[in-house]
């Protein structure tokens, strides 16, 4: 549809009349206010709200795609008073969630004067922390334009989707925006150095937010992580240019800041040997693209996770929106995603979100009541080519009354669903948030079976002073494996430091760095924990309810986090850990690695300065990759630091001269020995062999709504946690073949004892097509022994007429 509108004008000292005959007010000298309403032309409908500005704004939310020419747009004529530069606010739709409001919009893109579109990507920091206007919408930082002295024309265009509750859409709310002109401008807007590898020029780039009047001149300094000063010099913007760009001295590898005129920049210069990317790579990082990463910013974005030696990432799309209704898939936006993720040498490690409600019931949220949906959704997702899928993130701790059982039953569904892909991924278990009754009853339904990898999550206790400290998830989940006899691969696919943050201003200095060392101890720690992968949350910008994630600050700059996370990979290499690094001085914490270079790399920090000696070691790294001077002792600090040698050959016990291990600095230092050899980690697992017939059929309990279990209380809920149940339930069991035979299942419960007794209310020996789903209908009934608020165990059985047998469903019950 095209709508003429009415066109905002303003004037800096009043209201003046267009050439299109409409008007708009100025509200001080050298503002203009245009209402959204009022566009020359536009394709965006007009709604009415008494809450506007002036009742009336425009709205745009449709499912339909634009036209390919214009995309959803709307042109402004705005008449300024003066020509300069202009800083542009609007009252509109945030694409981001913020605390007054969950409600989302595309992407703008912005064109003045009939130049070229621009994205206006600002990070999810940046948006989270506007103010509230009304209703859904936002006071919005837009930027800075530059505009000339009377008639200059604004377009807004939306071309991308966004990701609603329950579909995808192009949303745009706009009820006014206003321009104020900035005294003084222009002025140094950015300070930018490319990304590059030590030994490549370091270009700095100067940027100023309009056209240079006169020769803007410009003194720079730039410091490395701790601040010391490493260049300093001088440019000079020519008139009527806006950027200029000079060359930095050498500088070795690291994170450095540049300031100039109260500006400050961030960059990064990479070690110069590049870490292992793809499949083989040992690490990763959380992105969540389609909320955390605008659009035009993806493919650098992409780039600059490779380039740090991040060879996973972590991504997810919403199942409500991907399928908004039954087979009717919209995965288009993620698949692009994805695929422009692994075009950048990059694996992806997709997460199967909450299902839409259309499939739930009261009793069965935040799962499907049929788990052949959650089969077909599966399917569909590894037809994007992942290389692994995780099949939900922390069930454990989200608010619904979810159990164990139920939750079991739905990866297996979902498992079957991947293997029956034309190229199935990796099938990855759900990210445990913490250890306990959820975890213990999802394993206890045997869904190991159907996996490929572990896998769980690890934070730092925030309550503790000081810096963040690796926690203790890692060996308790080795230890559940060993216990359960999984003969998979682990992977810690969040972990993180939680560090509060002001708004507008992120970390503080000491943050950023107490961040860059919790980075390479996680990692390293996670890795000799027995870890096959970590990934790191998050790699973009994020602010969460106070809290700051993220490699990168508000203007997707690297932090130095980012450095070290880049020293890390690049040294480590292979990283396959060979165990803790032998006699060091107490105090002193040492982790030695097999490169895969011929190289042992033994990483070593210490909560308080110890000086070491080499002790044969070759070369010596700070924890941003910076080379430490020869022959000279090192000290172990907070700061980890990288200590190589040539590794041991393989056909002959390695000699202590091999061994990277330092000693304390002194005479009476034992010889070190080198470290104890251990198992290599396995490769990258390939998915497991088509299952069996009888793994092909799931079973799943159902009850009814009023016998949900209480609620997990975000995990730490007192017993009891199963199912309340009353003197007499009737409840079915579910039977499912997601195999493409009609097999014969006969199903049986186990004893549960206690005085709890189950009875059949039909034949248990049922005929299920391929593709299928039967109840099976019993009652379970209480007797006056039964003790109250008791958990007890209720599992059920079931075997194939050739006497196969069938992963159990097992499930807690209670008296209440």
């Amino acid at each position: 549809m095209d709508f003429n509108r009415r066109t905002a004008m303003a004037a800096g000292l009043g209201a003046m009349a267009s050439a299109c005959g409409g008007t708009a007010g100025a509200t001080a000298p050298g503002t203009v206010t245009v209402q959204g309403e009022s566009a020359v032309r536009t394709n965006i409908p007009v709604v009415r709200d008494r809450r506007a500005a002036r009742g009336r704004y425009l709205g745009l939310r449709t499912a339909e795609k634009p036209p390919a020419r214009t995309g959803w747009y709307a042109t402004y004529t705005v008449r300024a008073p003066q020509a300069g530069v202009y800083t542009l606010t609007a009252v509109a739709t945030a694409p981001v969630e913020t605390p007054h409001t969950e409600a989302v919009a595309s992407y703008l893109h912005l064109s003045v004067n009939d130049g070229p579109f621009t994205e206006i990507a600002r990070s999810q920091p940046h948006w989270y922390e506007s103010r509230a206007a009304w209703g859904d919408l936002s006071e919005l930082d837009l930027g800075a334009v530059e505009l000339r002295n009377g008639t200059n024309t604004f377009t807004f265009r939306v071309t991308e989707p966004t990701v609603l509750d329950d579909t995808t859409a192009y949303v745009l709310a706009l009820d006014r925006f206003t321009l104020r002109h900035q005294e003084g401008h222009p002025a140094l807007r950015e300070l930018s150095v490319p990304r590059h590898r030590e030994g490549e020029p370091a270009r700095l780039r100067l940027t100023l937010d309009g056209h240079a009047t006169h020769v803007h001149r410009v003194r720079y300094e730039v410091g490395d992580h701790h601040g010391r000063r490493v260049a300093t010099g001088q440019a000079a913007i020519a008139a009527g240019d806006v950027s200029t760009t000079v060359t930095l001295p050498a500088l070795a590898p690291g994170h450095y800041r540049v300031t100039a005129d109260g500006v400050t920049g961030r960059f990064a210069c990479l070690p110069a040997r590049p870490a292992v990317t793809g499949p083989a790579a040992r690490f990763g990082v959380n992105v969540w693209a389609s909320s955390l990463v605008p659009p035009s910013r993806l493919a650098e974005f992409a780039s600059a996770l490779r380039d740090m030696g991040a060879g996973w990432v972590r991504d997810g799309q919403s199942w409500p929106a991907a399928e908004p209704a039954p087979g009717d898939y919209d995965t288009g936006p993620h698949d692009r995603r994805i695929r422009t993720l692994r075009a950048h040498g990059l694996a992806v490690l997709d997460v199967l979100s909450p299902a839409p409600e259309w499939t739930m019931t009261d009793a069965s949220l935040p799962l499907p009541a049929d788990l052949r949906h959650a089969y077909r959704y599966a399917r569909r997702l590894a037809a994007a080519a992942p290389e692994a899928l995780q099949l939900s993130n922390e069930p454990d701790v989200d608010t619904t009354r979810s159990t164990g059982d139920a939750h079991a039953a739905f990866v297996k569904a979902a498992a079957l669903g991947i293997r029956a892909a034309h190229e199935p991924c990796l099938v990855v278990l759900p990210g445990i948030a913490q250890t306990g009754p959820f975890q213990d009853l999802m394993l206890a339904n045997d869904v190991v079976r159907y996996a490929d990898v572990w896998a769980f999550h690890g934070y730092p206790d925030p309550t503790e002073p000081g810096e963040p400290r690796f926690p203790g998830a890692a060996d308790e989940q080795h230890e559940l494996a060993r216990r359960h006899e999984a003969d998979i691969p682990l992977w810690m696919t969040e972990c993180g430091a939680l560090q509060r943050a002001r708004p507008g201003t992120d970390l503080t200095p000491e943050q950023e760095i107490a961040q860059a060392r919790y980075v390479v101890r996680s990692m390293v720690e996670g890795l000799a924990a027995g870890n096959d992968r970590q990934f790191w949350f998050a790699g973009p910008p994020l602010h969460d309810d106070g809290i700051y994630f993220g490699l990168l600050d508000r203007d997707f700059r690297p932090l130095p986090a980012y450095s070290a996370f880049a020293a890390l990979t690049s040294l480590l290499g292979a990283a396959r850990f060979t165990g803790p690094a032998p006699l060091l001085p107490d105090g002193v914490q040492g982790f030695v690695f097999d490169s895969g270079r011929g190289e042992l790399v033994t990483v070593v920090w210490a909560e308080r300065p110890v000086r070491l000696d080499r002790c044969g070691a070759g070369a010596a790294y700070d924890i941003m990759g910076r080379r430490l001077p020869a022959g000279r002792p090192v000290t172990a600090s907070r700061d980890p630091l990288y200590l190589t040698s040539p590794a041991p050959s393989a056909a002959s016990p390695a000699s202590p001269e091999a061994s990277p291990a330092p000693t304390a600095a002194s005479p009476a230092s034992p010889a070190t020995s080198p470290p104890p050899r251990v198992a290599s980690p396995r490769a990258l697992p390939r998915p497991r062999a088509r299952l069996s017939p009888a793994e092909h059929i799931v079973l799943a309990q159902r009850f009814p709504a009023r016998n949900a279990a209480p609620g997990k209380e975000d995990g730490d809920a007192p017993p009891p946690h199963g199912y309340r149940l009353g003197r007499r339930t009737l409840m079915t069991v579910d039977v499912y073949n997601f195999g493409d035979t009609a097999r014969r299942v006969t199903v049986a419960a186990r004893p549960v004892g206690g005085g709890w007794t189950v009875r059949a209310e039909q034949e248990t020996r049922i005929r299920m097509p391929a593709g299928g789903r039967v109840g099976v209908n019993f009652t379970l009934l209480a007797s006056s022994s039964v003790a109250r608020r008791t958990d007890r165990r209720l599992a059920f059985r079931a075997t194939l007429d050739d006497r196969s047998e069938v992963a159990a469903s097992v499930a807690l019950i209670h008296l209440r």
